[in-house]
């Protein structure tokens, strides 16, 4: 009776393949981008961010739109497939508390550390705030401070995750996840991925596209729901040896293909999105959205099939960035912003500008993680594993005091 239990929430590990480097190389190329679109993000007009450059562009918006639909959903598929590699390994019990350490700690730590400039750059371009960062700091921690009442949308009052919902958003999907587990690893369901997986692959894409298109339809802040979704069909992935192979026959066709939704999607944008109005016509709207489902769906596969094809390779380089993902992804939006509001002043144009915040982002986060992942104790605060052995007594009170921490903003994530 307990093996039957324990087998309905930890997948099979049969037929599971040894590490997929691809992933990893994936993960970190993604997470990299990140630096490339935040920044961006400064300059793209019409498009909110925490502050905006004097050299904003409209044609930015056709850039960021090549990645815009895909960047989240390709991590969401890997944090999928990863943790079905997980739970095929260790404990569910492991699963959870390991997770809510790595994950709650460093996003408790960022919201009330690292995250905190953004807001105050973000108030002082807005006209909203005239006072030095260390006397906003010590106001940041009063809930009731008029002067945050514009800004009033975070986890408690204006204190609010940023761009590390990711990390939100992954604690919370990973709990989700855990209760479907014994619908996804019955044999009912495995009987239909595997009718599933002797598909054609065009089909195959069409039906895991209609979820997509579905919430994009219904669902007006789509972020969430999405997120979730490829996060199951990262999991269901997992290792299946049918549809990898498809997605590696496919890696060039679902790339063209790619390209084409791409050029479609900019089409639309530009003749349709910017000018629409209560005219519209309703039946466009709904081929725009159809092929803007379509378009994140494909990108995600042709990324997959393209890195399962060309980057299943270990190096040393891989072993370092990868290490790096998580500091890296904590630092950069703080340091984009910071360096982007103080450097305005120079009027620098906007190609030089844009090239410094790159250099001196890549060089701090560098600079950041070469600290972090040196300083044993400061490690689980940036989701790096703590290398040292400790005495027990050690231990033990270092995990109660990171329970401690995090408990409370896990029921505030979860309420």
């Amino acid at each position: 009776m307990t093996v039957r239990l324990i087998n309905l929430f930890m997948p099979s590990s049969k037929d599971m393949p040894s590490r997929r480097l691809d992933l990893d190389w994936l993960r970190v190329l993604a997470f990299g981008l990140l630096i490339f679109y935040h920044t961006g993000m400064l300059y793209v007009a019409d498009w909110d961010f925490h502050v905006k450059s004097q050299y904003l562009s409209q044609n930015l918006q056709s850039v960021m739109l090549l990645v815009n639909p895909w960047r989240m959903a390709i991590l969401w598929m890997i944090s999928g497939i990863a943790i079905r590699f997980i739970l095929a390994k260790v404990s569910l019990k492991h699963f959870l508390v390991t997770r809510s350490y790595r994950l709650l700690l460093p996003l408790l730590f960022a919201i009330l550390v690292i995250i905190p400039p953004q807001l105050y750059y973000e108030m002082t371009q807005n006209g909203d705030l005239n006072l030095s960062y260390w006397e906003f700091y010590k106001q940041f921690f009063n809930l009731e401070n008029l002067i945050f009442e514009k800004y009033s949308a975070g986890i408690w009052h204006h204190i609010d995750v940023n761009h590390l919902w990711y990390l939100r958003e992954l604690w919370r999907f990973s709990l989700y996840l855990v209760i479907l587990l014994p619908l996804f690893n019955s044999r009912v369901f495995k009987g239909v991925l595997d009718w599933f997986s002797g598909l054609n692959g065009y089909l195959s894409a069409l039906i895991i596209a209609v979820p997509i298109f579905l919430i994009e339809l219904l669902i007006e802040d789509t972020k969430e729901p999405l997120g979730f979704l490829f996060l199951i069909y990262g999991y269901l992935l997992g290792w299946n040896t049918v549809l990898w192979q498809k997605l590696k026959e496919n890696a060039f066709l679902l790339l063209a293909l790619s390209l084409i939704l791409y050029v479609a999607i900019i089409i639309f944008y530009q003749m349709v999105w910017l000018t629409m109005s209560e005219q519209t016509d309703k039946n466009l709207l709904l081929i725009g959205t159809l092929v803007y489902s379509l378009d994140r769906l494909v990108w995600v596969l042709a990324i997959l099939a393209i890195g399962f094809r060309f980057l299943n390779n270990n190096s040393s380089k891989l072993q370092y960035l990868s290490e790096a993902v998580y500091p890296f992804y904590i630092l950069h939006q703080t340091i984009i912003i910071v360096i982007g509001f103080e450097i305005a002043q120079y009027h620098l144009g906007g190609i030089y500008e844009v090239c410094v915040i790159l250099f001196f982002t890549s060089l701090f986060c560098f600079i950041g993680f070469e600290i972090i992942h040196r300083i044993d104790w400061i490690r689980p605060l940036f989701g790096l594993k703590m290398i040292k052995a400790y005495p027990p007594f050690v231990t033990t009170i270092m995990k109660s005091l990171s329970t401690i921490l995090i408990v409370g903003l896990g029921l505030e994530i979860l309420i």
